[in-house]
């Protein structure tokens, strides 16, 4: 069983060893003949808008520009009425370079202005941007047109991304997940680099004006609202700069941009018709939208299997029937061969509430199968299937898990859990992790936010917890419920979940239903010979089934550990295209 677990040996490193190892020479030594021999080589117009701006960065950005190895390239450069003559003097010798295309501004009318009259000389088939104290990677234009020779229909492309200091050196990667859409609307994640079709920017009348700040932001909000063809590229092809006064540096620095960015936000609700409403958080640059009921209350069907541990469960319902404020739930306890009176009597005693019922499931304990058999009888639109020893913490928890998987196109929707000692359990499920799927950030503490805030956002998932998990009842259905055959006790909710993401649907993390999970902090693989034969053989099906999403799950990164969630891997990267075996 061993190889089902992570290894007590990891290769876990720094960044820089990382570097070393997959973002060097040797990795790029067969970049121009693998451009040579591209089908697709599109005009990429580079847009750089200008005010002021230190000397010395901004020529570090030119230069990021003429050295790409991918050579049909247009930088589109706009002065924003700058008053500094060394910087007019540089930008007039860029003049001559025919693939540099510089529009002076009469006045200054701040980014969003500036950006637009770049826009307005740039020919190339797709634009990107540059801004004017960051830098391009060496090949991050062929990284980009490769990616187009695969899917020539893209309208979007977006990549991972790293900081620079003053002196240029390379900290804090953020390497991003694919598509993300709830993601999105908790923080602009795309950024860096970001790569449009031009005829969609045409069609969106390029920037907005009066977003400066987050006008970035409010572009990309726009955009994915008209297209559905966007692509993540898994590596590092944007170095931003973190210097003072710089969002890059802290994201305090610039308070006013996180004000913008309410805004956007705010905008693009009322352009998608939502109801919802973004709530004023502590969590920096990143946000919460809060989504309204149906103005129809759903009736919601709580399962909970449970043998015998009145202990548990009598904590777990009085959490459901007396600190939950949801108006409109029926609870179904599931019993699979309880054996002490104390039980019975306790079932006779919590039945005489109106919505809660007792249901039989005699024989070998199969957690798919008892699940499915209470499906079948539930009444409710919305299923919550959840485990006997949950706590529940706060009385908002099933209305936030509810508002959320109401929602068109919402798959499956997990919570943030703890362990009684305040200590996470659950605040999503990586694919692959530990050989087949495992928590982002096990046993981290309760107030931390996680890289990026990943652990106090809400973001898709590609699996959440069984232990406490909301779908729509037509949802569950329609991808068949639990495997029962085949997955009785382990991992039938991961597989569950890859199912509903494979039908279509996205599958969230909320961190805003809280819960505590009375499961061992110690608990490891079972030990007892029969079960863990089971569990191998369970495992063993889980890797034949979903092999490629435990080699790359899409709402991870293939440059991040399978050893810890979230670290830097010296053994793991994705392979640049060209780059030879």
């Amino acid at each position: 069983m061993s190889n089902f677990w992570p290894s007590n040996k990891t290769a876990l490193g720094s960044y820089d060893e990382w570097l070393l190892l997959h973002d060097g020479p040797n990795q790029h030594a067969n970049v121009d003949d693998f451009i040579d021999n591209l089908d697709f080589q599109p005009l990429i117009s580079i847009l750089l808008p200008t005010y002021n701006s230190d000397l010395n960065f901004l020529t570090q950005a030119v230069e990021s520009v003429t050295g790409q190895s991918y050579s049909n390239w247009q930088l589109c450069i706009a002065d924003d009425a700058s008053t500094d003559k060394d910087l007019k003097d540089y930008l007039k010798k860029l003049e001559t370079n025919e693939k540099i295309s510089i529009v002076y501004r009469n006045t200054n009318g701040h980014i969003s202005a500036a950006t637009n009259s770049a826009l307005s000389s740039a020919i190339g088939e797709f634009v990107t941007f540059l801004d004017h104290d960051d830098k391009l990677h060496p090949h991050a234009l062929s990284a980009v047109v490769s990616q187009l020779n695969e899917d020539i229909e893209l309208d979007i492309l977006y990549s991972d991304e790293d900081k620079i200091d003053e002196q240029g050196n390379r900290s804090q990667p953020f390497f991003k997940p694919d598509w993300s859409p709830d993601l999105l609307l908790s923080q602009n994640y795309t950024c860096h680099l970001s790569v449009y079709r031009k005829t969609l920017l045409d069609n969106l009348n390029g920037i907005r004006e009066g977003t400066e700040g987050a006008q970035d932001y409010d572009l990309i909000l726009r955009a994915t609202e008209e297209t559905e063809k966007i692509k993540h590229i898994p590596h590092v092809l944007y170095h931003w700069r973190a210097v003072k006064g710089s969002t890059a540096l802290a994201a305090h620095e610039k308070d006013y941009a996180h004000q913008k960015a309410k805004d956007v936000l705010r905008d693009a609700i009322a352009r998608r018709n939502l109801s919802a409403e973004v709530l004023e958080t502590d969590l920096g640059a990143y946000h919460r939208i809060r989504y309204k009921l149906p103005s129809s209350v759903p009736p919601v069907s709580v399962i909970i299997p449970t043998k015998d541990r009145i202990d548990l469960l009598s904590v777990c319902m009085n959490g459901l029937l007396e600190k939950t404020n949801y108006e409109n739930f029926e609870i179904a306890i599931v019993d699979n061969n309880s054996a002490e009176a104390k039980t019975f009597e306790y079932f006779e005693m919590i039945e005489k509430n109106d919505n809660v019922s007792i249901l039989t499931f005699p024989g070998e304990f199969n957690f798919s199968a008892i699940n499915n058999f209470a499906v079948s009888k539930a009444k409710g639109e919305v299923l919550v299937l959840l485990n006997n020893d949950i706590e529940v913490i706060s009385e908002g928890w099933l209305t936030e898990l509810v508002s959320q998987a109401t929602r068109p196109g919402v798959g499956a929707v997990g919570c943030r859990l703890y362990y009684p000692d305040d200590h996470v359990q659950h605040d999503g499920i990586i694919v692959g992790m530990g050989g087949v799927a495992g928590y982002a950030h096990p046993h981290s503490k309760r107030e931390d936010s996680g890289e990026f805030g990943r652990s106090t956002i809400v973001r898709n998932y590609s699996a959440v917890t069984a232990a406490a998990l909301a779908i729509r009842k037509s949802v569950y259905d329609e991808v068949g419920g639990l495997d029962e055959e085949n997955l009785a006790v382990a991992f039938n909710d991961v597989d569950f979940c890859l199912r509903v993401q494979e039908t279509g649907y996205k599958n969230l993390y909320t961190p805003f239903a809280e819960l505590y999970h009375h499961e061992s902090v110690s608990r490891g693989p079972d030990t007892d010979p029969k079960k863990a034969a089971r569990f191998e053989k369970e495992a063993l099906f889980m890797k034949n089934r979903w092999k490629y999403f435990i080699e790359d799950d899409p709402h991870y990164n293939p440059n991040l550990s399978l050893e810890g969630g979230y670290q830097i891997d010296l053994e793991r990267s994705k392979k640049w295209p060209w780059q030879m075996d």
